[in-house]
């Protein structure tokens, strides 16, 4: 039954369908079409139709907008002439009009002021030492044609030195024994210097009493032979201070002035 209902509504949503869009007009069934073309046919002269405003006066029509004035043609100031002012007499307004025109002053262009000048980069303060006075003397000679208080040798102390030494052996043979019994002790060695050679050294110290401290050390271990020298004595010495080295003052110490430096590295002051 149900199908049935559902069958017939769909038949008949499909006639609306074909009678509203004019399907059936073979047939005779069209729908009837709203329009009144007579109502228009009755009209008498619309376009006199004037729309009143509140108040009965009629609405004021909306104003067109000028088109703007072109713009006059420059003319020659020279030729131009201009309009007599009123009151003004005749031969006074000619004079006027052959004046030549005197131009505006023209606008002072902002003054720009003028760039610095770079300064130049201020120098470093380098160093270098330590000079003994055979060393400093032969840096003065050829440093004499720097600028004046431009460098400085200043006056320093290279303090004593002490070290814990073995040697002088007879041969290498005996050293090369030496050092074999060394490291079976397990104590450090390097050699003493030119002056000391052939021998060991087993430590450097700044003062004699922290010699005599390490060679104790060094006996209780097993070293014998070993002895505590003064490598160097207090010695006065100086060092190069250079204020404000400059890149001119740089050519001339890696230059012509670098065999004064004796083989010493400048680096920055302390």
């Amino acid at each position: 039954m149900l199908r049935w209902l559902v069958l017939a509504l769909l038949l008949g949503n499909l006639g609306y369908y074909a009678w509203s869009q004019g399907m059936l007009r073979h047939l005779g069934m069209v729908p009837v079409e709203q329009a009144e073309p007579q109502r228009l046919a009755q009209q008498i002269a619309p376009q006199a139709l004037n729309i009143v405003g509140q108040g009965g006066a009629p609405a004021a029509a909306p104003a067109s907008v000028p088109a703007p004035a072109p713009e006059p043609a420059p003319t020659d100031s020279a030729s131009a002439a201009p309009a007599a002012a009123p009151g003004l007499p005749a031969s006074q307004a000619l004079a006027a009009s052959a004046a030549p025109a005197v131009p505006a002053p023209a606008a002072s262009a902002p003054a720009v002021a003028a760039a610095p000048a770079s300064a130049p980069a201020p120098g470093i303060c380098l160093q270098a030492g330590v000079f003994d006075d055979a060393q400093a003397d032969a840096w003065r000679k050829a440093a004499a044609a720097l600028p004046e208080g431009s460098w400085v040798l200043d006056r320093a102390r290279l303090p004593g030195r002490w070290m814990v030494y073995m040697g002088r052996f007879a041969d290498a043979d005996a050293l090369a024994k030496k050092r074999n019994e060394l490291r079976a002790l397990g104590v450090s060695y390097d050699r003493p210097g030119a002056a000391l050679e052939p021998g060991l050294s087993l430590g450097r110290f700044s003062t004699e009493e922290a010699a005599q401290r390490a060679l104790t050390t060094l006996g209780n271990q097993g070293v014998r032979s070993a002895r505590v020298l003064q490598e160097r004595a207090d010695t006065p010495v100086f060092v190069l201070r250079l204020p404000a080295v400059n890149a001119a003052m740089r050519d001339q110490l890696t230059g012509p002035l670098r065999p004064a430096l004796a083989g010493r590295t400048l680096r920055p002051c302390n």
